[in-house]
């Protein structure tokens, strides 16, 4: 644990199994944990599927999300407490930027810029994710990214290809699906 609360950012990415329970479910944990508190989760939004090749509208979409919190613990026992939840969920790390029950990746950590092995912060890519801009700026309109500016004109110069995913409208659509599949069965 450090001796003060430090303003961390996180982002949740999902695009296999039950996309918007699981970020919630993670959401849920990472807040109850010990030396996490004020965890304010932004609306899900929908994306297409960015690989190693670049987008890919023929993979499973993901919803994606980010949650502000204030930590006392230290940026690596954070990172661990993620990766501890990541597993939990499934997560299994055998393709970069390939599609995953659960991702969960630290943003910011107060104003510290940390380069190691283990971890980035600032995330390296996070002023060219609209996945990550668009629902931050859902969560706070006047938020500003370390070292690159104020995320509306962030998110403005690169574009928005998100959309707001309402998770009554997607079950309702997936029952559908299952319907019509079983007739067809």
């Amino acid at each position: 644990m450090i001796a003060q609360w430090v303003p961390v950012l996180f982002a949740f990415g999902a695009n296999l199994g039950d996309r918007g329970e699981t970020i919630r479910e993670a959401q849920r944990e990472l807040s109850e944990t010990p030396g996490i508190e004020g965890f304010a989760a932004s609306p899900l939004r929908e994306t297409i599927a960015l690989t190693t090749s670049g987008p890919d509208p023929d993979a499973p979409r993901y919803l994606n999300g980010v949650a502000t919190a204030s930590t006392m613990l230290s940026p690596h026992a954070l990172l661990d407490r993620m990766q501890e939840i990541e597993r939990d969920h499934g997560r299994v790390r055998d393709e970069r930027w390939g599609d995953r029950t659960l991702d969960i990746d630290l943003l910011l950590f107060g104003g510290r810029a940390i380069r190691d092995e283990r971890l980035q912060v600032p995330h390296p890519r996070a002023h060219e994710r609209d996945f990550v801009l668009a629902p931050w700026l859902d969560l706070d309109p006047d938020a500003v990214l370390m070292g690159h500016g104020r995320v509306a004109e962030l998110l403005a110069r690169i574009g928005d290809t998100t959309s707001p995913f309402d998770e009554n409208q997607a079950r309702a659509r997936d029952a559908a699906a299952g319907a019509v599949g079983s007739e067809h069965a």
